[in-house]
């Protein structure tokens, strides 16, 4: 008897996804076209590694003697911890505090790379994907806000989406610090619960969030979520801020400025907004494109000042056909307090992150997934192993001029060779055998056309008798006619 094989079983870990071509060539495309923008606007990439020590990412870790949750961590052989990075925000503060000196200051980065994530992954939900971030450290004035948010507008406009079709939706931290303040809220877990109150303003709605910053909801399941614990006037003042959102920057600034009166922080706040309203509209970015929402809150521990978030206006469906909110596609703000972890100083800082996959991904929802789609090389059908020469010839001319080509290298006949360059989603197909080959010619198939020709012709027969999209040119025509064939494919 012999020991059985062991055969392990073909299965990808939960929360890591398999990414084919068409989902590459979209997250390459945004990526591309938003670090066009980025530095056009002066900022510099940046790249930091995989790994940081893990007592770098800060917050991110529970206290216990392995750094393991949250984050994918393993020991060094110094036994230092160190662990796959969260974000490229937490890199990008260790390589500031590292290197602060010799940086031109403030310093202006972008970034782009997968992040990972020891979390319960969901739908949706990855423990691997892309975040491209863009930060400004070490200026503290209110217009390098905005230069971020006008920048973010234009990069995303330039990933994909029109103008009109998203929006920065921008508020600061100190507006409700201040309004509670005055308010005579001065627990900070009682802040927190306020701010976990707005926070689910979107999904709950403002009597959801009013019961919430009372005394608690029921939910529909039963269970029972504790309350912020305000009374009756400083409910009205939460809910009075939170509607003060009036479209037109400067209708909310005012009305935010009534509602926060009386608190130097809340005073500071408006201060800032209107300083990075007036940056917005000398860059030429418009109601329509970034406007104040006081209802957005972000990283309830993380950011300082100005929060801003990017919503997604456009209809979008699931992959059933059903309209679904797709809501935020990236957001981020001001945090000063990310840097002194390192060197005990405070050191402004200021950026926007989204999620390339996802931005992909609502791209597609929103039925813009064409402008994402990338094609096949061009195949060139092997009939014979004694033309493989005159076949590698044909497919170094075709890539010589820009064109993606590849011989067929299985062993299938003609009708399974077609079938994969379909497939392949292939522009054309090659056919050279010997016949063309003695006579000096080619032989070439607009798979395109003929996809769109087979669909008006009925049974075999015709498709047979009409040969739709096939011609046969000098061999001199070649490179030509295939470059027409691709140009029309986009």
């Amino acid at each position: 008897m012999t020991e059985e094989t062991f055969r392990p079983e073909a299965r990808a870990p939960r929360g890591f996804a398999d990414k084919r071509s068409p989902q590459l060539r979209a997250e390459r495309r945004i990526v591309e076209q938003v670090s066009a923008v980025y530095e056009r606007w002066g900022f510099e990439p940046l790249d930091t590694g995989a790994f940081e020590y893990a007592d770098a990412l800060g917050k991110f870790l529970p206290d216990s003697d392995r750094p393991n949750e949250g984050v994918f961590a393993l020991q060094d052989d110094d036994e230092q911890w160190m662990a796959l990075r969260y974000d490229l925000t937490a890199p990008l503060a260790r390589f500031a505090a590292q290197n602060w000196e010799t940086l031109p200051k403030p310093f202006r980065r972008f970034a782009f790379g997968p992040v990972w994530r020891n979390e319960k992954p969901g739908p949706g939900r990855f423990r691997e994907f892309i975040q491209c971030d863009a930060d400004t450290v070490g200026s503290a004035r209110p217009e390098a806000d905005a230069e971020i948010i006008a920048m973010a507008v234009e990069g995303l406009e330039a990933a994909g989406l029109p103008r009109g079709t998203a929006v920065l939706r921008i508020n600061n931290r100190k507006l409700l610090n201040g309004l509670l303040t005055s308010a005579g809220v001065d627990s900070a877990g009682q802040k927190l619960a306020v701010l976990r109150a707005v926070d689910k303003l979107d999904r709950l709605g403002e009597e959801g969030v009013k019961l919430l910053l009372g005394e608690g909801r029921l939910d529909e399941s039963g269970a029972f979520t504790k309350g912020a614990g305000l009374k009756g006037a400083a409910v009205d003042r939460v809910l009075a801020f939170l509607a003060a959102g009036k479209g037109d920057r400067a209708a909310t600034l005012s009305a935010l400025s009534d509602i926060v009166g009386g608190s130097a922080e809340g005073a500071e706040g408006v201060e800032d907004l209107g300083r990075i309203a007036a940056a917005l509209s000398a860059l030429g970015v418009g109601e329509d494109r970034a406007s104040i929402e006081p209802s957005i809150v972000r990283g309830l521990e993380y950011y300082t000042g100005a929060v801003y978030e990017a919503e997604l206006l456009l209809e979008t469906t699931d992959e059933k056909g059903q309209a679904v909110r797709f809501g935020s596609i990236g957001g981020g703000g001001r945090y000063d307090d990310l840097v002194a972890r390192f060197t005990g100083q405070p050191v402004p800082a200021t950026g926007f992150s989204f999620g390339v996959s996802r931005l992909a991904a609502a791209l597609k929802a929103a039925g813009r997934e064409e402008a994402t789609k990338g094609r096949g090389p061009v195949v060139i059908i092997a009939f014979d192993q004694d033309h493989m020469g005159e076949y590698f010839a044909v497919a170094a001319e075709l890539r010589a001029a820009g064109i993606a080509a590849e011989v067929y290298l299985g062993s299938s006949g003609m009708r399974p060779q077609m079938k994969y360059a379909d497939r392949r989603m292939a522009p054309a197909a090659i056919i050279l055998g010997g016949d063309e080959i003695a006579a000096g010619t080619v032989t070439i198939k607009d798979l395109d056309l003929g996809r769109a020709l087979a669909a008006n012709i009925e049974g075999n027969e015709a498709w047979r008798a009409e040969r739709p999209g096939q011609q046969t040119v000098p061999r001199g025509e070649l490179l030509s006619r295939v470059r027409a064939i691709v140009d029309a494919a986009g």
